[in-house]
């Protein structure tokens, strides 16, 4: 019998070679909403479409003089009534005998500019009161939610139809600005409530208040910025519904009036000799649908690359 002291005993070889299987890439940037957005909609064709179409009205709104030299107005002749594209005038004349295109440039300026005051706005009234309502909630909240609710119930069309009607001496980009986000503001309003709602439920907003912040402090500083994505959302969309509504108004003859340069008036004017002269009506309504279809394509790019769950479908 051997002596157990001096036995050998088998070891089985130890791998020393380490495996990584919740390895952390410290050098990665950390990943958060916008940065996820950002990186789907950059791979999106789509979205470079829409950006480089807005980016076009938006540059012919604010600097006409680079697309066209013609006066819009100053160079109207009746001789040249509904004629046919000319040399300098690529898209013939109206019944006045005005250039189309360089109505078409300049009429960029006044759609655009009463879509984003309208817009500006709105989105502002509706932040506002939904970021209260939602935040300090009890009686307040229900103030403004049935405040909400009346504007709400209230077609911001009509509503801007009256105005218009009432101060058609007054009428101007800010007074139709005024009429159209004055009563558009409460789906706005709904949708900051709702993200507010959410987000005041964070433990980052109890942490807030308990190294003594104020309630308002803390809804300026940590609560806003954490619920501005559905606010951005809401607001591209709202830009295409309010160029929507200026050139309703033009066209019913409530707008800026007929004297000002606008898509809606065009089409407006344009319409009476639809039969003879149709492309002096079809051409100022291609830029109307451009336009919005830029910024509505946008708005819901967005609003898909916001949200996570829309992310995963794809």
């Amino acid at each position: 019998m051997s002596d157990p002291t001096t036995q050998k005993h088998y070891v089985a070889p130890v791998e020393t070679q380490s495996i990584a299987v919740d390895a952390v890439r410290v050098a990665d940037k950390p990943s958060n909403l916008w940065r996820d957005a950002w990186r789907d909609l950059r791979r999106r064709p789509m979205f470079w479409f829409s950006v480089v179409l807005a980016v076009f009205f938006l540059v012919m709104a604010l600097f006409p003089t680079w697309f066209t030299q013609v006066p819009p107005n100053a160079d109207c002749q009746l001789s040249n009534s509904n004629g046919g594209p000319t040399d300098g005038h690529p898209l013939g004349f109206t019944f006045q005998g005005c250039d189309i295109y360089a109505r078409i440039v300049w009429g960029a300026q006044t759609s655009l500019s009463v879509g984003l005051l309208a817009t500006l706005i709105s989105s502002i009234l509706g932040l506002i009161m939904g970021a209260l309502a939602g935040f300090y909630g009890g009686w307040l909240d229900s103030v403004l939610s049935r405040v909400g609710d009346i504007f709400f119930a209230i077609p911001y069309i009509l509503a801007a139809v009256v105005v218009m009607t009432v101060l058609r001496d007054q009428r101007s980009v800010w007074v139709l600005a005024v009429a159209i986000g004055g009563f558009a503001w409460a789906s706005t309003a709904r949708v900051v409530r709702a993200e507010i709602l959410r987000v005041r439920q964070a433990d980052f907003v109890m942490a807030s208040q308990s190294l003594g912040l104020s309630k308002f402090r803390t809804l300026l500083s940590h609560v806003i910025p954490n619920a501005i994505a559905p606010l951005l959302v809401v607001t591209t969309l709202g830009l295409a519904a309010s160029i929507v509504a200026e050139a309703t108004l033009s066209f019913l003859g409530v707008g800026l009036g007929s004297t000002t340069m606008s898509w809606g008036n065009d089409i407006s004017q344009a319409q009476n000799s639809l039969r003879v002269a149709p492309m002096a009506l079809i051409y100022p309504s291609i830029a109307l649908t451009l336009a919005v279809l830029a910024f509505v394509s946008l708005g819901e790019l967005i609003r898909d690359a916001l949200d996570p769950k829309a992310r995963a479908r794809r």
